[in-house]
């Protein structure tokens, strides 16, 4: 039986400004060459475009939810998007719950989805958390971010990588970050509290995507393990 791996892609990786062509190209030979032995679900972030959408509606004084609602719909066409990319080895429908992505994944190599559905201060991780829990698998972020880091590494050169942390203790620094639709943290708020309720080990890395091979394979890999 095939093993499920459940990954969160960033919207930061697929459209930064214009679609990452050579990233997404190697995403897909990367998890082409891992078909005979897992199933991948990707659940999409929204990226540029939802953050264009959000800070149009925040500007005109819409709600958290209104706004919200904004980036969901943003990661969905970026899920559509990357079924077209990836053609025939993917869905060709866009599933709306749990239970459609598992059908789904009974007959295809990879499925894409967005956000499920709206719930408050929560971001495509936690879409993803949700899903590793109901297809009781591990959690694998990826992100333009390498790995944790104790502080901002963009605002603070003194940041230093963290390669391993509690659940509790992750949590306890997500929720420090004051939430906000499309917010940019490695892991949001709400993903943070469901592996840490459900003990899920997560992995986060960056867009270097030798780690994901490694972690598929149970090998040691740069990044950030989130366990115990």
């Amino acid at each position: 039986m095939k093993k499920i791996a459940v990954t969160s892609l960033g919207g930061s990786l697929i459209i930064p400004k214009e679609v990452n062509y050579a990233f997404l190209a190697k995403f897909r030979k990367t998890l082409r060459k891992h078909y005979k032995t897992h199933k991948f679900v990707v659940v999409c972030g929204g990226g540029s475009i939802a953050r264009t959408y959000i800070s149009a509606l925040e500007r005109q004084g819409k709600s958290i939810k209104q706004q919200s609602l904004a980036g969901i719909r943003a990661t969905r066409v970026n899920a559509k998007f990357m079924m077209q990319f990836f053609g025939e080895e993917a869905n060709d429908s866009l599933p709306e719950n749990m239970k459609e992505v598992k059908a789904l994944l009974a007959k295809n190599k990879v499925v894409f989805c967005g956000a499920l559905r709206y719930a408050p201060k929560e971001t495509t991780d936690g879409t993803a958390a949700k899903l590793a829990k109901y297809l009781k698998t591990d959690f694998i972020n990826i992100s333009d971010m390498p790995c944790l880091y104790t502080s901002n590494p963009k605002t603070n050169k003194d940041a230093k990588p963290i390669s391993a942390i509690s659940w509790k203790d992750f949590e306890k620094k997500a929720r420090g970050i004051k939430y906000k639709p499309g917010q940019h943290y490695i892991l949001d708020q709400n993903a943070s509290k469901i592996i840490r309720r459900y003990k899920i080990k997560t992995y986060l890395i960056g867009p270097k995507l030798k780690n994901l091979t490694k972690i598929l394979k149970n090998k040691p890999f740069k990044g950030t393990i989130i366990q115990g």
